[in-house]
């Protein structure tokens, strides 16, 4: 059940190709426990600051406070994908996404009504934006269309944050936010620190992640979302789990996507990224699926 010291060399697997048989070297990535448990931390933080946040936002000037924990959290989101990711014309696409988190903060405080509409819109428009800069230059021209995936993956992800805040003022909106985030919270915690004890299966040699950690995470999530829903006003247990479940279970499919588009970019060749910021995309990326999953929730299941 454990790693043993085997399991960090090189595996060899037989492939078949026509009657030949050619032997294919896997490298088995090892798992660092010290590692798992700090990104453990992050996503803690993170969760600590999302969540207590949203406690304290209040009508009009109030949710100002709060949107400037959500630019900042914008802000570590783009330097973690840009630089993990690294999109051609990166500064460029930096500066649209920068602008683009400023103007989807104002369009969730301004507003005299609460409305994802002018999300909508800077997410198009800061899409676009980041596109047009990649197109200036003949060399990033030429990798630009390979790369509109990633591009929109990366917009997305830093409007999507700005959701909590049109979130926060729904009726039951900041219940919701302290529901579904601290499930995410909890199951990306619990994900991480059982792949530091026990990162078992393996979900791939080249991604030091266990399922172990993946379920356990999502169950532990979602526990903790029906606790909190016996005594959060507006929620019951079932309602409450049924919230938790799915942020929780979305934000840690996001760390794990994650894990695997790393994988798939170091087999590639591509040269390595910044050290902190492919370890931070993991649970940025789960709070940026689980935002307007929340949002979600609220509007159509909660309300």
């Amino acid at each position: 059940m454990f790693p043993s010291a085997s399991d960090t060399a090189p595996r060899a697997v037989a492939t078949a190709a026509g009657d030949e048989d050619e032997v294919e070297e896997v490298e088995v990535v090892p798992v660092r426990p010290s590692l798992s448990v700090a990104i453990a931390g992050f996503a803690a933080l993170l969760a600590i600051g999302l969540v207590f946040g949203a406690q304290t936002a209040g009508p009009g000037s109030a949710r100002v406070p709060y949107a400037i924990v959500i630019f900042g959290v914008q802000l570590l989101f783009i330097l973690a994908w840009t630089m993990a990711i690294r999109p051609p014309a990166l500064p460029a696409v930096a500066g649209v996404c920068g602008v683009a988190a400023l103007l989807a903060d104002m369009g969730a405080v301004l507003p005299q009504s609460a409305t994802v509409v002018p999300l909508v819109y800077v997410s198009i428009g800061g899409f676009v934006a980041a596109v047009v800069s990649q197109l200036i230059r003949a060399v990033d021209r030429a990798r630009a269309k390979d790369s509109l995936g990633s591009t929109l993956l990366i917009v997305l992800g830093v409007v999507a944050f700005a959701s909590l805040i049109v979130l926060g003022r729904e009726p039951l909106g900041t219940q919701t936010i302290f529901v579904c985030l601290t499930a995410t919270g909890v199951s990306l915690i619990v994900a991480r620190l059982t792949d530091a004890v026990l990162a078992w299966p393996r979900l791939a040699p080249q991604v030091p992640r266990g399922a172990a950690g993946v379920v356990f995470g999502a169950m532990a999530g979602t526990l903790v979302a029906a606790v909190i829903g016996s005594y959060v006003v507006g929620f019951t247990p079932t309602s409450a789990a049924i919230a938790g479940l799915v942020a929780a279970s979305l934000g840690a499919l996001a760390d794990l996507a994650v894990g695997y588009a790393e994988a798939g970019r170091q087999m590639a060749g591509e040269p390595p990224t910044m050290w902190i910021a492919r370890h931070m995309q993991g649970p940025l990326g789960g709070f940026a699926l689980a935002a307007p999953a929340a949002y979600a929730m609220c509007v159509l299941f909660l309300t």
